[in-house]
C-alpha cells in the first residue's frame, strides 16, 4: 500500500475515528486504519521508531491522542445504540466490513485465480474462528480490583488484545469479550479507571511493539498470502457479530443500514485510493 502524510489534524481525526469504532465487538481498528490509508504508516512507525524517532514519536502521539478521545466520545454512545437498535447497527458494521473487502483484494494483487487464494482466504477464517475457542472469562473470573495480581492479568490480557490490534479483519473488542473484560474495559473508559485501564494499556503496547515488525516483514516479502489472509479474517469477523435474520421492521431498517454501511467505507477507500495516487488522480482500474 502507497503511504501518505497526513497532517496533524487530518492523523487525529483519523485516530478519533479508528479509536471510536474499535469499541465495537467484530469491527476492526486495523481494518479501519487500513481504510483510511494510515495502516502502512502505523505499522512503520513503530517497527522503525528508532531510525525516524521524532517523526515517528509525533504521529504515533498524534494518532493516540485521536483514538483515546475517540474511545472517550463513542463509548457511550456507541453502547446506547447497539444496546437500542442492536440488529440495525450490527448490520450496518457488517456493511462496514463488506465495503472494504474490493479495497483489501486489491492490495493482494492476484493477477489470476489459483487454489492458493481460497486456502489462504481459509486460513485466516480459520484462525479468527479458533479465538471463539478461548475460555469464556477465564481473566475476568480472576481478581479485578487494583493488585498485583490483577495488574499482571491485565497486562497478559493486552498483550493478547494487541494481535488483533495489529492485524487486519481482528477486533480488539470481539477478543476482550471473548475473554470477559469487554463490559469491564468500557465501563473502565467511561469512569476513567485507571487501575483497570494502566495495565490493560501496557500490556497492548508491549505487544503492538513485539508482533509489528514481523507483520511488516510478512507484508514485505509475502504480501500476497499476507493480505489473503487478512481478507480471511475481515470475512470471518462478519460471522462473528452476524445478529440473525431480522424480523419486524428491521426487515426494511437492516437492509437499509447494512447499504449505508457498506457504501460509507466503500466511498471512503475510494477517495483514499485517488489520494494516494501518483498526483492525486484516480488510480487505474486493473
Amino acid at each position: 500500500m502507497n503511504q501518505k502524510k497526513d497532517s496533524a489534524i487530518v492523523t487525529f481525526l483519523k485516530g478519533l475515528f479508528v479509536g471510536g469504532t474499535m469499541l465495537v465487538p467484530g469491527v476492526s481498528g486495523g481494518s479501519m486504519a487500513m481504510i483510511l490509508g494510515v495502516y502502512d504508516r502505523l505499522v512503520t512507525s513503530v517497527s522503525s521508531f528508532l531510525k525516524h524517532k521524532r517523526e515517528s514519536f509525533l504521529f504515533l502521539l498524534t494518532f493516540a491522542l485521536g483514538g483515546g478521545v475517540g474511545a472517550l466520545l463513542f463509548a457511550n454512545p456507541l453502547s446506547k445504540l447497539i444496546e437500542l437498535f442492536r440488529m440495525p447497527m450490527l448490520y450496518f458494521f457488517i456493511g462496514a466490513v463488506g465495503g472494504s473487502v474490493p479495497m483489501i483484494y486489491k492490495e493482494t494483487k492476484v493477477k489470476r485465480f489459483t487454489w492458493r487464494v481460497p486456502v489462504y482466504v481459509l486460513i485466516g477464517v480459520l484462525i479468527v474462528s479458533a479465538l471463539s475457542l478461548l475460555p469464556s472469562d477465564a481473566i475476568a473470573n480472576s481478581q479485578m480490583q487494583a493488585g498485583v495480581v490483577s495488574f499482571l492479568w491485565l497486562m497478559v490480557a493486552g498483550f493478547i488484545a494487541a494481535i488483533a490490534l495489529v492485524l487486519p479483519g481482528i477486533s480488539v473488542s470481539y477478543l476482550l469479550l471473548m475473554m470477559g473484560l469487554y463490559d469491564e474495559m468500557m465501563r473502565a473508559i467511561t469512569e476513567l479507571y485507571f487501575p483497570f485501564l494502566i495495565p490493560l494499556g501496557l500490556g497492548l503496547a508491549l505487544g503492538v511493539i513485539l508482533t509489528t515488525k514481523l507483520l511488516e516483514r510478512a507484508m514485505e516479502r509475502h504480501p500476497q498470502p499476507t493480505y489473503l489472509i487478512i481478507l480471511g479474517f475481515m470475512l470471518a469477523s462478519v460471522l462473528e457479530i452476524f445478529p440473525g435474520v431480522p424480523s419486524g421492521w428491521d426487515w426494511i431498517i437492516c437492509p437499509i443500514t447494512l447499504t449505508a454501511g457498506f457504501m460509507a467505507i466503500w466511498y471512503i477507500s475510494r477517495l483514499e485510493a485517488k489520494s494516494t495516487a501518483p498526483g492525486g488522480a484516480p488510480q487505474k482500474a486493473e
